[in-house]
């Protein structure tokens, strides 16, 4: 498959050459191939220095040394084929390595065509004109990827941000990813790229986890939800432009502060504006139903959904599926199962009591922005807030003084605790007693489902990094299975002889 992009100054050779660079994953070698002085060291140029995010990034040809390598947000290693007379040649210069750790960016690639894989991406720039022309040949998914980054570059010049600088800013744990857009003035704005994702495999009644735990398909629901939430005082980031089917939104940034100390430690006074700012945001009721109405966007409305008993009882069995055979060794019995399932059906069905209300799902520090020049709710800037539901406004507190990532003393827990509480005792119909069972069961609710979720990213994703949540996860877990709603599940544990209630 193919694009033709038509480069009608060096400037627009430059830009190419950022867009490339964010359209770019491990293992990609893109070959250059062209005359002198079509643009391959300008695009190549241009592609490195988008990596490093340094404009000013030194980078020499490779034409005398053979191999330029560059540890940036990807490793990348520059190759110049234009002397090497034998594939063997490639072996001493590391090819192999550089696109197992890396990419590889090859110029001259027709010396050497056969030693490329079958996967390379084909750029050859010739003259046309007073510029140039740039055909770009790719097999999927790096032709997906790259038609997307441009895409993305057609949105901005529809938003007149033609030419806008793009800088990779981070990943999320679904499909989404952020750029940042450096302006003149030192500001900046945010870009949220979200392709639809695939539909996964069924995991209940024939349905994917997407549409069972109700996750946010499209950029819809964000739309919606920030337009409400900054109409009630939220700091939420603006949606300045957006195209909702393409999954590109153009966002004003809230800042780059966190909630955070230089060691990754909770500080006390941002996490006390977070707590504030989730006892006012629980203490008004949502729409069930919140319409887009704005002249650059269709009409449309989005329905929050609830955060019903089968994704939160689906949740709780990846203890049963992943934690307990890690731990112990052993599946659990049919019995021990079913006894598990049996007192989450009881313990979802008092949720069912307590006091329900927009819950904004991961109210925790990655999502936290502190705005220390702003005042009350202004303070705490509020981020990915799409997969927000109708449920158990205990979630959101368990989410947040129980931060999954964060260690939070047990001491400091029980003060951002009483700060909600206090928040909401001035309103005369919060349920005080109903609430703190409700905070016990979410709380035991989330750790089941991290104890799992954890050791699922590791043994079937091959992510072992979360597993360093795990003794947080634990401890989290046992403070809440201590309260006298849980003497059931408590005592299931015991039987069950897990172990999570040793200390």
């Amino acid at each position: 498959m193919q694009i033709v992009v038509s480069l009608a100054s060096e400037k627009e050779t430059v830009r190419l050459g950022e867009d490339l660079a964010l359209a770019l994953k491990t293992g990609d070698v893109l070959a250059l191939s062209g005359d002198l002085g079509a643009g391959k060291s300008t695009l190549a140029r241009a592609l490195l220095r988008a990596l490093a995010d340094d404009p000013a990034l030194e980078v020499p040809s490779p034409t005398f040394t053979l191999v330029q390598n560059y540890e940036l947000r990807l490793p990348a290693a520059h190759f110049d084929f234009y002397r090497l007379s034998d594939p063997s040649e490639l072996d001493e210069l590391g090819f192999d390595e550089a696109i197992r750790d890396g990419i590889a960016l090859v110029e001259w690639p027709d010396r050497m065509p056969d030693a490329l894989p079958d996967s390379r991406i084909l750029i050859e720039i010739a003259h046309e004109g007073d510029g140039r022309r740039a055909v770009i040949t790719a097999a999927d998914p790096a032709f997906s990827r790259i038609q997307r980054s441009l895409a993305i570059r057609a949105f901005l010049g529809a938003a007149g941000l033609a030419e806008v600088r793009r800088r990779y800013l981070t990943g999320d744990a679904s499909v989404r990813a952020y750029e940042y857009l450096p302006r003149e003035d030192g500001s900046r704005l945010i870009l949220m790229d979200w392709p639809k994702p695939a539909e996964g495999p069924p995991v209940f009644d024939g349905k994917p986890y997407a549409k069972v735990a109700h996750i946010a398909e499209d950029a819809w629901p964000f739309v919606a939800l920030a337009e409400e939430l900054s109409a009630r005082g939220f700091a939420v980031p603006q949606v300045i432009a957006a195209d909702c089917e393409k999954g590109i939104l153009l966002l004003s940034d809230l800042g780059t502060e966190g909630v955070l100390d230089a060691a990754g430690g909770p500080l006390e006074a941002r996490y006390r504006e977070a707590v504030l700012a989730l006892a006012h945001l629980h203490s008004a009721a949502f729409p069930r139903e919140i319409t887009i109405d704005r002249p650059d966007l269709p009409r449309h409305t989005h329905r929050i959904p609830d955060f019903d008993r089968v994704p939160m009882a689906m949740e709780t069995r990846l203890l049963l599926d992943w934690y307990m055979p890690h731990h112990i060794g052993r599946e659990a019995s049919e019995a021990e199962r079913q006894a598990y399932l049996a007192l989450w059906t009881d313990l979802i069905d008092q949720l069912q009591e307590g006091e329900r209300n927009l819950l904004l799902r991961d109210y925790h520090s990655p999502n936290l922005i502190w705005r220390p020049a702003e005042a009350g709710l202004q303070r705490i800037g509020i981020l990915d807030f799409q997969d927000s539901m109708i449920g158990p406004t205990a979630y959101d507190v368990a989410s947040l003084i129980q931060d999954a990532r964060v260690t939070i003393p047990d001491a400091m827990g029980g003060r951002l605790l009483d700060a909600y509480l206090e928040a909401r005792r001035l309103s005369p119909s919060f349920d005080e007693a109903c609430f703190l069972r409700d905070l016990a069961i979410m709380e035991a609710q989330r750790n089941c489902k991290l104890a799992g979720l954890w050791v699922r990213l590791w043994k079937r994703d091959g992510k072992p990094g979360y597993m360093k949540h795990m003794p947080r996860t634990i401890t989290y877990l046992r403070q809440a299975l201590a309260h006298e709603t849980l003497a059931p599940l408590r005592n299931w544990f015991n039987e069950a002889r897990i172990g999570i209630l040793e200390s």
